[in-house]
Parts: structure tokens; sequence; C-alpha cells
């Protein structure tokens, strides 16, 4: 790949006829930009490939060091998948476009884990579900204080995927679990804390690091630009996060939650899809003894069900389609998810 741009410039936002995706060498550093800003970066089947495409070619590419991916906009990196086009695909059409475009975001993301040369996630603003796929398997993860990472998913029917239940049960004691279940969001100080980043770097020296990391090593540079990290307030919390979310049912969950004072947290999850909130329990609880790729099979299954079910179309209906926030979820409580249905999710 030459030195020259390949699509648009890389600092600006994407206007009308721009790609979504702007894949770039300058110096020794390939450089990926998600480049749909007023969609908050989403990803689309196209950006994926697009993507993994970059990535292969830089992957022996001996001009190329390391490769930086990064958000267009100051609002995220990436907002997550582009939902609307998995409702319309099931609502208008067989589904099969949005199970190649799950196998193909599962398959990048897997990528990104083993990647042979440097790969810097500029985890900027927003980072949500997908966003936290091509980032939080990277070998550098760089955070600021604009940071909010979270994955979501239960509230529109979904599972926390991307390889999230592979990650999540790897962080200290079950904020993983916090994370999965509420889909509350997180700061760049407690990604860090979390294990999910690696470093802080403040949101007004990110020009400063993107111009030196063309002709320097990603270390060199963050070396030198790197903050402190605040500290952790998520972290603070962790006893009686580890106390209400252990085990393997949501019920006993919230019960605990209530009985502790924390009547908010269980008003959240019992506002998520019930189906998903047990789904996703299991998973985690799983997940903590797969390899990553056997986790992205485990959600794949898992996921498809989900939507084949209906459960995320309703999901995305609600919250994103119609906008009226009062999904009917099938079932409509978390007493009324039986093992058998959890299961046959599952694939078991």
């Amino acid at each position: 790949m030459d030195q020259n741009r390949q699509d648009a410039n890389a600092g600006s936002a994407a206007q009308e006829g721009e790609p979504t995706v702007v894949a770039e060498r300058r110096g020794r550093t390939g450089f990926i930009l998600l480049n749909r800003p007023k969609a908050l970066n989403a990803l689309s089947g196209d950006m994926i490939a697009r993507m993994h495409a970059a990535l292969i070619g830089w992957a022996d590419d001996d001009s190329v060091d390391q490769v930086v991916v990064h958000g267009a906009g100051e609002r995220g990196l990436c907002a997550g998948g582009d939902i609307v086009a998995v409702y319309k695909d099931f609502t208008d059409g067989d589904g099969s476009a949005s199970e190649h475009f799950f196998r193909s975001e599962y398959s990048l993301d897997n990528y990104t884990a083993e990647y042979p040369k440097p790969y810097v996630a500029v985890m900027d603003g927003l980072v949500l579900g997908g966003g936290v796929g091509i980032s939080a398997h990277g070998s550098v993860r760089v955070v600021t204080e604009r940071t909010k990472l979270g994955m979501p998913e239960t509230g529109i029917g979904f599972l926390p995927d991307v390889g999230a239940t592979y990650l999540l049960p790897r962080v200290p004691g079950e904020l993983g679990t916090y994370m999965a279940l509420t889909g509350e969001m997180v700061t760049g100080a407690d990604a860090v804390a979390l294990g999910l980043a690696d470093v802080v770097v403040e949101s007004a020296k990110l020009e400063e690091l993107m111009k030196a990391v063309e002709e320097e090593p990603v270390a060199d540079v963050l070396a030198r630009l790197k903050s402190e990290a605040p500290k952790s307030e998520l972290l603070a919390q962790r006893e009686w996060i580890d106390e209400a979310f252990a085990g393997n049912d949501p019920r006993q969950i919230v019960a605990r939650l209530r009985e502790g004072g924390h009547g908010d947290v269980a008003d959240t999850i019992e506002s998520k899809s019930p189906t998903s909130t047990f789904v996703t329990l299991e998973l985690l609880r799983e997940g903590a003894g797969q390899t990553l790729r056997e986790a992205f099979d485990a959600e794949l299954e898992a996921g498809m069900h989900l939507i084949r079910s209906g459960e995320m179309i309703e999901g995305i209906r609600a919250q994103v389609v119609d906008k009226d926030k009062y999904p009917k979820w099938n079932p409509g409580r978390l007493e009324d998810v039986s093992q058998e249905r959890v299961d046959e999710i599952l694939g078991r």
C-alpha cells in the first residue's frame, strides 16, 4: 500500500459520498479511520470488510510497523453495529445478511486479537458494543477523559457479544457481570482498572499522538504522552458488586441488590430483556473457561437465536425504530424465564 491516502482526508468528517472507512499509510504507520461521524461511526458490513482487508494487507507489509484505529469526529470511536440494518433484514428479508454481518464482525475482532503488529485502538468518546470488539482485543488500547465504554445489548434483547463474554469474566471480581447485566457505561479510568484498556492520554494530546506515531514506535510515544489514570470509581464499589452479582441466577442477583439497598440497580436489570439477561449470565460463566474463539462461537449461536425469536427485533423496534421505549419482552419477567428456553437459545 503506497504512501498516498486511499480514499479521503483522514482528518475530516465524512461528507456526502465520502467513504465510511479510510485506510492509509503515513510514515511507518497504517491508519484506519472510521468515517461515519453522524452515525457515531456505527459499523456496517462494508466497513467491517474494508477494515479487515486493510489489516490483512498491512500484516506482511514491511513498510508498516504498527496500525492505529480511530474514529472521525469527537463523539466517539464507534457506538456499535448498525442495528437498524439488522431490524430491516429480519422484517423485510430472511436474516441471512445479518448472520453474515455477525460472522464477519467476529472474524475481524478475532483477527485484531491475533494481529502480528502493534494494533493501537484510540478509544476516545463513546466505545459501545461493536466498538469494544474492534478495540478491547487490541494490543495497545488508549483511552481519554472522554471515554465511555459499555455493552448495552441486553437493553435491545441481545447479549454482550464481540468477545465480551470472554473479556468481562476476566475483569476483577464481578464487575464484568455488573457491566453486562446493567449495560452501564464505564470511564476510561475504569476501563484501565478493569483491564479493558492500557493507558490514558488526554484528548488534547491526541493530535500530537497521531502525528508522532507516523515515525515513532507507539510505545515510545505513549511513554511521553500518557497520563496517570484517575482513581476508578467503579473499582471502589467492588465489594458490594461482588456480593450482589455472584452466582448463576439473575433473580437472586436482583433480590440481593434490593436487600442491600441498591434497588436502582435492580430496576435497571429488570428493565432489560429477561431472556437476554439469563442467557448473558450463563455465557459469562461459561466464557470464564473458554478461549476467545469459543466465546465468539457461543455468542453467534445464542445471538442468532435471540434475533430469530424476535426478542432483539422487538428491542430494536422499541429503542431505535419506533422509539416508544416500551419493549414487549417475551416473557416479560425474570420469574417467567424457563431453563428450557435458555438451553434452547444456547444450543444445548
